[in-house]
């Protein structure tokens, strides 16, 4: 038996201030699956965009870095803003995360 823990985060979910304990590591779609939030068939791999976008209005310095594919995916969606990513991008690092859903998820 192991006595590993995995640090967990806040994950705020707008609209609604729904909040869940999501594993550091993760990436937000994976977090956002396991919370009931997000539930579209994706493999995680930025195929399908605009399912997976979602804007981060806290905690953005947290998470993992933007590639330059991420930009490249988010440059097709409409809506986008400076505080968009992909959430199968997104990978939940040490601190609390609020992300909202777009009205058109």
């Amino acid at each position: 038996m192991s006595d590993i823990t995995i640090p967990t985060i806040a994950l705020t979910v707008q609209p609604g201030d729904r909040v869940f304990d999501a594993e550091s590591g993760l990436t937000l779609l994976e977090a956002l699956r396991r919370a009931g939030v997000l539930t579209h068939a994706c493999d995680g791999g930025a195929g399908c965009t605009d399912a997976c976008h979602v804007f981060v209005t806290e905690g953005r310095k947290s998470l993992s870095k933007t590639t330059r594919e991420e930009n490249e995916r988010l440059d097709a969606i409409v809506g986008v803003g400076a505080k968009s990513r992909l959430a199968c991008r997104a990978v939940l690092g040490d601190q609390p995360v609020t992300v909202e859903m777009p009205s058109f998820a």
